[in-house]
């Protein structure tokens, strides 16, 4: 039978392989891709202790989560778009440097 140990395992493996992303951060499409990977490892903590306690509270956390996740998206694709345009790279060392 599957417990909330082995959802909460799932969780914390699909977590840190998104805590990885975002520490290597070469390109900023793969971090934005790492922190939605990050915020869904939470979602499914979020709904399977909720789903454990009987209680909704996870779960409503979890639908908030997933509305500021496409949020984020939407504005942080508009910002790639224009950065690209711009600097023509998505790397994040090219970005880095200042421009005079």
């Amino acid at each position: 039978m599957i417990g909330l140990s082995h959802y909460l395992i799932v969780s914390a493996i699909i977590f840190s392989i998104g805590l990885v992303g975002v520490l290597r951060r070469r390109n900023l499409l793969m971090l934005f891709f790492a922190t939605e990977v990050m915020l869904n490892a939470v979602n499914i903590a979020f709904a399977a202790i909720s789903h454990y306690y009987n209680d909704l509270t996870g779960q409503m956390f979890a639908f908030f989560i997933i509305a500021i996740a496409a949020s984020e998206v939407a504005v942080g694709l508009g910002i790639l778009i224009v950065l690209f345009k711009k600097h023509g790279s998505l790397d994040l060392d090219d970005l880095a440097s200042m421009r005079g």
